[in-house]
């Protein structure tokens, strides 16, 4: 495996249309004459260098001593068998599910880094037949529950029952202890049942009877929910929604890959094999855990997420009015792990600045609670974390082989 090409897109560089890293043999001055400093912020110094100023700002993710390092023809990149069973995963997944790369990719991600996946759309648009088939080609045990308004939450989590024979109560487990929950169209429940789940999604543990039981490991709920219904529908309250590591919008198939669908899913359609387990999915979840992020990557991070709080200091005074609350400290730490699971997945064991911009239109828009007028104005959360993505200067890459025996970037 050889050592990753750097794009445009891989170097984070959102201000100049052409960025050119630092090379081997490259003064400073000549890589200065092709940089085009990006706009000043709190974090930022007058050269456009990212900078991590603040107390505790450092680098996190190395890893262990007693993992040997990578082979030259490796350097920079995680193990070649954990991205070809990852890519062996996803191609299988494709197989069946026409199109909806992004919402494939998404599921993954969510279950490497140990969090839960929100999916909206249409009706129509393979959303339960998506997740289906990822537990079947992740293995472990799968659930589908259907909410409903009348749902009580002891018909999700469990109940007491009593046993005349015994003179005593039992505890009849619900169908949640499994792998992998879908809750299909979430947003039916009642306020109680969502309370349930807020439990077992934040706390992965189940309380009845005054006795607690842990979820199985690995265990990720994936949710839908329909946007357009409006009657017997009960909005998902903020502190549900923040539960949820990755929101994806999931749209409509185009001409070609309607076609597609009609072609492969009319007459006998295929149907998905297994390719991983639960003990290789927590062996990925831990390798996942091992990609390093440097502390100016890190440091953009805090600042993507601070510019939602107060962006008015981030230089972005458009957006004070707009935002009613800024995203949550779990948004940040989605971020990191979200940007960590994507460069495991496409075969790094260093994160880079375009991972956290790519996760950053799935993590945060869905924690952006906005004001009344900019409802009104139609102006979408999406739109504000591009806006915060398009000023916020993320850190340059500089590469030197020679001095970084892991082939990972340094930053700027």
């Amino acid at each position: 495996m050889t050592t990753p090409e750097r794009s445009e897109a891989e170097t984070g560089g959102t201000q100049d249309p052409n960025p050119t890293p630092v090379r081997d043999g490259q003064t400073a001055h000549e890589s200065e004459r092709h940089a085009v400093d990006p706009p000043l912020s709190p974090r930022v110094s007058g050269d456009g260098e990212a900078t991590a100023d603040y107390p505790g700002a450092s680098s996190f993710g190395h890893p262990s001593p007693a993992e040997p390092s990578a082979p030259p023809g490796e350097t920079g990149r995680g193990s070649g068998a954990e991205a070809a069973i990852l890519g062996e995963a996803l191609h299988e997944i494709k197989r069946v599910i026409v199109g909806q790369e992004h919402m494939v990719e998404r599921l993954m991600v969510a279950l490497l880094a140990r969090g839960h996946c929100l999916l909206e759309g249409v009706p129509g648009v393979a959303k339960t037949l998506a997740v289906r088939t990822f537990a079947t080609v992740v293995g472990g045990d799968f659930a589908r529950l259907q909410f409903t308004p009348d749902l009580v939450p002891s018909d999700i989590v469990g109940t007491r029952i009593y046993r005349p024979s015994k003179e005593s109560f039992d505890i009849e487990l619900g169908p949640v202890f499994v792998n992998f929950v879908l809750a299909d169209e979430i947003n039916r429940a009642p306020a109680k049942v969502q309370s349930a789940m807020l439990e077992l999604m934040g706390e992965r543990q189940v309380s009845i009877g005054g006795r607690t039981f842990p979820m199985p490991a690995p265990f990720i709920v994936i949710a839908t929910q329909n946007p357009l219904e409006s009657e017997g529908v009960y909005p998902l309250p903020e502190a549900q929604r923040d539960r949820f590591l990755v929101k994806v919008d999931v749209h409509l198939p185009d001409a070609e890959q309607e076609y597609h669908i009609l072609e492969r899913m009319s007459v006998d359609p295929p149907r998905p094999r297994r390719v991983l387990d639960a003990d290789r999915i927590l062996a990925l979840q831990h390798a996942t855990d091992r990609v390093f992020v440097h502390r100016l990557v890190a440091d953009y991070i805090v600042r993507l997420v601070l510019a939602t709080r107060r962006p008015v200091e981030y230089h972005l005074p458009e957006l004070a009015p707009v935002i009613e609350v800024g995203a949550s400290p779990r948004a940040t730490l989605g971020l990191v792990s979200s940007a960590r699971a994507l460069a495991f997945m496409r075969g790094r064991d260093y994160v880079l600045p375009q991972d956290v911009q790519e996760v950053a239109g799935d993590v945060i828009p869905h924690r952006l609670v906005l004001g009344f007028d900019a409802v009104a104005d139609g102006i979408s959360a999406a739109g504000v974390v591009d806006r915060v993505l398009s000023v916020v200067p993320p850190p340059r890459p500089v590469w030197r082989q020679e001095h970084n025996d892991a082939g990972r970037p340094e930053f700027r």
